[in-house]
């Protein structure tokens, strides 16, 4: 019979967490301590997050050990742990069994009437937490599964009814193809995460895989505007609702109005006017998230005015062109995601449209797997802003066994400089930056530290 997480919290035993810590994992636990089950963890740090779920009741130990699994009835482990780990070994050895992070949340999603995964290689966190104020200004009661803190419901997580369940769904790792959608949204898909997809043929065949899941009641939603997300959906025998900005979508824009980056536009579904969107957030991109989310929602039975409260409600999630303030000089400091070179090209297009004399892009790679495959790519993205300063590349999960450096990338970017520490980066940006000017500190690392160091 196949492993479920259910039995365990039907019998409240005592379940164990490797990683607890991280976005998806402490949510986990979060719902887990909610319905009363005994939650226990292991993490290398302790962080607002965990200290958090001690509150809550789980017992968290910062260091992985043998001995942190005994007692426990089943452990969930995030695809980041190894089968080197000691609490593996240890489970292995004495019998208890083992499921992956994205098994287990799909295991419960099946508990819920609807059920709709975003998807995509950029923008799954934005949609998402799109579609979760959408949902909430509609009366559903949404439970949400969300990638970045969003301020509407006070962190990671919301914990709602029955009836409804929104949750971003990544495709490293396959993770999502563990989900039960009702409604599977593609945002795009584009050559990512090559540390384990082969080429985009594989990225390709992974989001075909993932729209499979849906029942025949269900729904597809996909761009139009993205060629390789239309080959996901070729010849499926679904019900499927396109979304974008040609005049052959299901769901498209018409009125649209840039306002310094800021876009006000009617949608339209299946030719009929559903909302009057004027975003908070800026970039065409965006417009394309807001879009995918009317072609859902008025699946779901949201009206275009709850709709509309719920766009227009959307300030931005944390790190995704989130403002951290001004330096004392008057420059505007803002802190970004991005670190493909899609979602930079996009963020760096939005802040062009947005009357800064310069923009200023303090950069961290992420992963020199990354950082090698997309090497002409990132060149590019980086020539968009007046001056990259870049950071030595995070290495994340992974070694240095390519022998790539930042530095690499600052000799094909005209005028680009590269540091070694963020102190460097920081007394460089405080005697560049002007009074108009953007600096974008930008990456998925920790270069989100740089920002606070220059507005204090």
């Amino acid at each position: 019979m196949a492993l479920s997480i259910k039995p365990y919290i039907k019998n409240k035993e005592r379940i164990h967490l490797i990683g607890i810590g991280g976005v998806s994992m402490s949510a986990l636990a979060e719902l887990l301590l909610s319905l009363h089950v005994p939650v226990s963890g292991s993490d290398r740090l302790k962080t607002d997050v965990t200290a958090r779920l001690e509150s809550l009741g789980a017992k968290i130990t910062y260091e992985h050990k043998a001995e942190n699994v005994e007692g426990a009835a089943l452990i969930v482990r995030t695809a980041a742990v190894h089968d080197e780990n000691p609490e593996i070994v240890r489970a292995h050895e004495l019998g208890i069994p083992v499921m992956e992070r994205a098994e287990a949340w799909g295991h419960l999603m099946r508990d819920y009437d609807n059920v709709v995964c975003l998807a995509g290689t950029h923008g799954k966190t934005t949609s998402t937490s799109m579609m979760t104020l959408m949902t909430m200004e509609a009366g559903l009661d949404p439970t949400v599964m969300v990638g970045s803190n969003l301020p509407a419901i006070g962190g990671t997580l919301r914990i709602g009814g029955k009836g409804c369940f929104v949750a971003e769904s990544c495709e490293y790792c396959n993770s999502f193809l563990r989900f039960a959608p009702t409604v599977a949204v593609v945002l795009n898909v584009e050559e990512d995460h090559l540390d384990f997809f082969k080429d985009i043929n594989d990225i390709i065949h992974s989001f075909r895989s993932f729209v499979e899941l849906t029942p025949m009641n269900g729904l597809v939603v996909v761009n139009s505007d993205d060629a390789n997300a239309v080959r996901c959906v070729d010849g499926l025998d679904r019900r499927i609702r396109t979304f974008g900005l040609n005049a052959n979508a299901d769901v498209r824009a018409e009125n649209i109005r840039d306002e310094n980056g800021y876009y006000r536009f009617t949608v339209l579904v299946e030719g009929r006017e559903y909302a009057h969107v004027a975003l908070s957030v800026p970039g065409r991109h965006n417009m394309l998230n807001a879009l995918a989310c009317c072609a859902a929602a008025e699946f779901l039975g949201v009206s275009g005015e709850a709709a509309e409260r719920g766009l227009n409600k959307f300030t931005g999630s944390s790190r995704r062109f989130q403002l951290v303030g001004k330096m004392p000089n008057g420059a505007t400091v803002v802190d970004d995601y991005a670190h493909h070179p899609s979602e930079m090209k996009a963020t760096l297009s939005t802040a062009r449209e947005m009357g800064f004399d310069r923009i200023l892009c303090a950069f961290q790679p992420h992963t020199y797997s990354r950082t090698k495959a997309l090497f002409p790519e990132f060149v590019e993205a980086l020539k968009l802003c007046d001056q990259a300063v870049l950071a030595p590349i995070y290495a994340a999960r992974e070694q240095n066994t390519i022998g790539i450096y930042s530095s690499d990338l600052a000799h094909e970017v005209p005028g680009a400089v590269c540091f070694d520490t963020f102190d460097e980066i920081a007394d460089y940006l405080r005697r560049e930056a002007g009074p108009n000017d953007l600096v974008l500190t930008m990456g998925a690392g920790n270069i989100n530290q740089v920002g606070p160091m220059l507005v204090k």
